[in-house]
C-alpha cells in the first residue's frame, strides 16, 4: 500500500475506505495547507451554490466527472463561470468517441464522492491515479479558491498554491488548460 500519511484510513482487506472531510482536513495540516471551512445546506449545482453563498469571496468551482468511449478518467475543476467546450477538450484529450459524463457509479468507485459533492480534493481517494486532473488555467489567478471538501454541505477556501501542492501530494498533477483557448 502507498504511504499516505498519518491521515490514511487503512482498508481491511479487500475493501476500499473512503476519506471524510476530516480526513482531508488532516491532511492538509499534515502539509501545512492553511484553510477556512464553512458549513452550510447541501448544494448540488452550481445555482444552488450562488444563492447560499453570502459572503465568500473567492473564486468558485464547478467540478466535472468526465470519460471517454474507453473508459479513461478525467476530474475537471474550472471557474463556476467557465464555458467549457466538451468538444474542442476532447481533441485536446485525444479522447476516444464522445466526451461524456461519469455515472454516480463510477463517480463513487473512482473518486470515492457522489453528485453534488465533486471536488478537486476527492483525488485523495484515487490512488491508483485512474483519473487525470484538468484545471482551469484561471483558477490560478485567484485567491482564495473554493471547493467542497468531499460533501456538498461544506466549501472550504485554500490558496490556488496550496490547492496545487495538495494535487502534486496526490499524485495527481494538474494539467492546466486555458479553456479560453479551446473555445
Amino acid at each position: 500500500m502507498q504511504a499516505l500519511g498519518h491521515w490514511a484510513k487503512k482498508p481491511t482487506m479487500g475493501q476500499r475506505v473512503n476519506h471524510t472531510a476530516e480526513s482531508l482536513f488532516a491532511c492538509f495540516e499534515a502539509l501545512g495547507i492553511s484553510y477556512k471551512n464553512h458549513t452550510h445546506p447541501a448544494v448540488f449545482t452550481v445555482a444552488e451554490s450562488k444563492s447560499l453563498r453570502g459572503q465568500l469571496h473567492g473564486a468558485h468551482t464547478k467540478n466535472l466527472f468526465l470519460r471517454d468511449k474507453k473508459k479513461r478518467f478525467w476530474l475537471l475543476t474550472a471557474l463556476e463561470s467557465q464555458t467549457i467546450d466538451l468538444k474542442n477538450l476532447k481533441r485536446y484529450l485525444g479522447a476516444q468517441g464522445s466526451l461524456s459524463f461519469g455515472t454516480a457509479e463510477m463517480l463513487e468507485a473512482r473518486l470515492g464522492v457522489t453528485p453534488g459533492s465533486v471536488t478537486p480534493f476527492s483525488v485523495i481517494n484515487d490512488p491508483e491515479r485512474a483519473v487525470g486532473m484538468l484545471l482551469d488555467k484561471q483558477l490560478l489567478d485567484i485567491d482564495p479558491l473554493n471547493a467542497h471538501p468531499l460533501r456538498n454541505d461544506m466549501t472550504v477556501a485554500i490558496s490556488p498554491s496550496d490547492l496545487l501542492l495538495y494535487l502534486e501530494s496526490q499524485k495527481h498533477t494538474p494539467d492546466i488548460i486555458d479553456f479560453a483557448e479551446l473555445t
